[in-house]
């Protein structure tokens, strides 16, 4: 019997998966949101208007034409653009699970209602940009560093004249290099862990190394364009504030502490019309919670070796289990598609995914979030945007409580109930409420990202989808 694969994402991994699945025989539908296949890593300009530098841009620039050419080509593959999905079923008993998406331009008024239920499932929705809360960070000019990459890459424009990148963790650098290609100037890089604790994460066992080495010349290429450039690189350094009337016009830096608390006296202030901000990255686990996946305290969801979830017939590949890049993403692609089809995985797939999970551990020991960053934001600093809550009236309003529910917490602040319902302010709102509610912490921690619907739907396009759904409903059977 011929597997029958659904796959959610277009990104690196599900492209991986896809191709693995198709390769084992399987019949392969791969929904994207976007209007290409290549996710965020491979986000370029459309085929009309590339030129002979696009490569320049991207590592595994052929692979990526490789597998897109064999996907869109494949006679068993069925790859949908601009595809929406806002909500899966839990399947009961042995049944498959119900996958809804609407098919269109995200601003689209006539989207087609779909749904399909697959034999398998593979989710490989990806991850977004957190980005710590400090006063000033809602002025228009300052950007995510994604956002920045994302405009660079993909309609070759520069989000400023003197910009600084400021955050935690590798992707600073090959936004830098994007931001050189447009033809901006980086006036500086400003990595918020320390020389010590940089030295602690990426030297510990350093033979481990050995099996990531092609993670070296990507450095090397990057430390080479900040060299040429000279751009200045700032170690256990952070924007603490952005300054501005109509938009950024300033911003003050200031040293840090291994907590990443800000030392007195080392603020200075620096000149820029923009500001590029990433403190890492959190998993798209919208679709993969509403399943009913289990999901750790790490906020990732729990996989076993073959990439099968706690759900049967579902599995998790790429940002959902865990950041690790583009190399960790390929082999749980390859796996998961492999074991989708009804096939073993290729020992050696096996055994580079183990290696590039180390390397992911590595980055967290690096990187990873210090509690020290709640002492940038003050009382009136904005936390949630969508209902202007700010971070004061948050921790007012949980010491004035007492409360250590979650829900209770967020429908007496409105924090995060917005429409972006917490994607941007969520973890930091829920990590701040945790600190406030004192010791024991909240009650029901984790539960930002459980969203009934994973991406925004118009009521009307519901109402319209559950007509469709009990007359003429287009239902696919991948």
């Amino acid at each position: 019997m011929t597997e029958k694969v659904l796959i959610i994402g277009g990104g690196p991994a599900g492209m991986a998966a896809a191709h693995a699945a198709l390769a084992g025989g399987a019949e392969v539908t791969l929904l994207e949101a976007g209007d290409a296949l290549g996710g965020q890593f491979w986000r370029h300009l459309p085929e009309a208007r590339s030129g002979a530098a696009e490569h320049r841009l991207h590592h595994k620039w052929e692979l990526f034409h490789e597998l897109q050419r064999e996907l869109l080509e494949n006679p068993s593959c069925e790859v949908v653009l601009g595809a929406h999905v806002w909500s899966v079923e839990r399947p009961e008993g042995s049944a498959a699970p119900a996958v809804h998406v609407m098919v269109g331009p995200a601003d689209g008024t006539d989207r087609e209602p779909r749904t399909y239920r697959p034999d398998h499932l593979v989710l490989a929705t990806g991850g977004q940009e957190r980005t710590l809360p400090f006063p000033g960070w809602d002025l228009p000019g300052v950007f995510t560093a994604g956002a920045a990459q994302a405009l660079a890459k993909g309609e070759r424009v520069a989000v400023g004249r003197r910009v600084l990148v400021a955050g935690a963790g590798p992707f600073l650098l090959p936004v830098v290099t994007s931001l050189i290609h447009t033809g901006a100037t980086v006036v500086g890089v400003a990595e918020a862990s320390g020389w010590r604790t940089l030295g602690r994460g990426w030297l510990s066992k350093p033979w481990e190394l050995a099996a990531t080495r092609s993670k070296a010349g990507e450095l090397t290429g990057y430390v080479s364009a900040l060299a040429r450039h000279r751009v200045p690189y700032h170690a256990a350094t952070t924007v603490v504030a952005a300054h501005g009337q109509e938009q950024v016009e300033a911003v003050t830096l200031a040293r840090l502490d291994a907590d990443w608390n800000p030392v007195p006296g080392t603020e200075r202030r620096v000149e820029v019309d923009a500001v590029c901000v990433s403190h890492g990255f959190v998993a798209r686990t919208e679709l993969a919670l509403s399943i009913g996946c289990a999901v750790g305290e790490s906020g990732f969801v729990q996989t076993d070796p073959e990439q099968r979830t706690s759900v049967a017939g579902v599995f998790c590949v790429g940002e959902l289990t865990g950041i690790g890049g583009v190399d960790l993403a390929l082999a749980e692609g390859e796996i998961a598609g492999t074991v989708a089809a009804g096939g073993e995985p290729d020992p050696a797939v096996v055994r580079s995914r183990n290696d590039f999970r180390a390397f992911a551990d590595r980055l967290q020991a690096a990187h990873g979030i210090r509690p020290g960053w709640q002492s940038w934001p003050d009382p009136e600093t904005t936390l949630c945007r969508c209902e202007d809550v700010t971070v004061g009236q948050v921790r007012d309003v949980a010491a004035a409580t007492q409360a250590r529910g979650l829900r209770s917490l967020k429908l007496t602040t409105r924090v995060g109930l917005g429409p972006c319902q917490g994607r941007t302010c969520g973890r930091n709102a829920e990590e701040i409420l945790a600190a406030a509610a004192g010791p024991e912490g909240l009650l029901e921690s984790g539960r930002t990202a459980n969203r009934p619907i994973a991406v925004p739907v118009r009521l009307g396009e519901l109402a319209s989808s559950q007509n469709s759904q009990n007359h003429s409903h287009r239902e696919e059977h991948p």
